[in-house]
């Protein structure tokens, strides 16, 4: 599979490289999950291009106590782990074998998009034959002790880059 090396905008819309995936992702027995699979993808590049503005502008991110906002890097290194880690925890709860999604490396901001692409490019296979069924039929404690199904985990795995994305903008002021 070859994957896109950019990732991001062209012209006015976001894209992402559908094509690249396109025989991975038409295998989808559940085309719920592959819907998840899609949009995942789609608010992490949209993540990354409002990380990177945000980080840009010079506005400091607010003072928490949350280690994962104790900087842009910080912020950016939590959002990777936990997309490896959403896909880890589905993989594990429907007896599948771990994907081959490397840890996130330390310190990693220069070199988000190679990781991008292949946080990505993992994410689209290990979930392709599993039946719909499976994704729904029962409820498994999340590694912070909330029950989730399946199908659930992926739409929060979804929603997890999107707020901190519009955390973001609010703080620079672009929303």
């Amino acid at each position: 599979m070859q994957v896109k090396q950019t990732l991001g905008r062209q012209g006015a819309g976001y894209t992402m490289n559908i094509r690249a995936g396109a025989e991975v992702l038409s295998k989808y027995k559940y085309r719920g999950a592959r819907a998840s699979i899609v949009l995942h993808e789609v608010q992490l590049n949209k993540f990354i291009e409002v990380w990177k503005r945000a980080k840009s502008s010079g506005v400091s991110l607010p003072v928490v106590d949350d280690p994962d906002y104790a900087s842009y890097g910080a912020l950016l290194e939590h959002v990777f782990r936990s997309a490896r880690r959403y896909m880890m925890w589905a993989c594990e709860q429907l007896d599948l074998p771990q994907p081959k999604i490397k840890p996130v490396p330390k310190s990693f901001e220069a070199e988000v998009e190679p990781y991008a692409l292949h946080l990505l490019e993992e994410w689209r296979v290990p979930l392709q034959s599993v039946p719909e069924k499976r994704f729904f039929d029962q409820e498994y404690a999340s590694p912070w002790g909330v029950l989730y199904c399946v199908d659930a985990m992926l739409e929060h795995a979804v929603m997890h880059p999107t707020k901190h994305r519009f955390q973001l903008e609010e703080l620079i002021g672009e929303r």
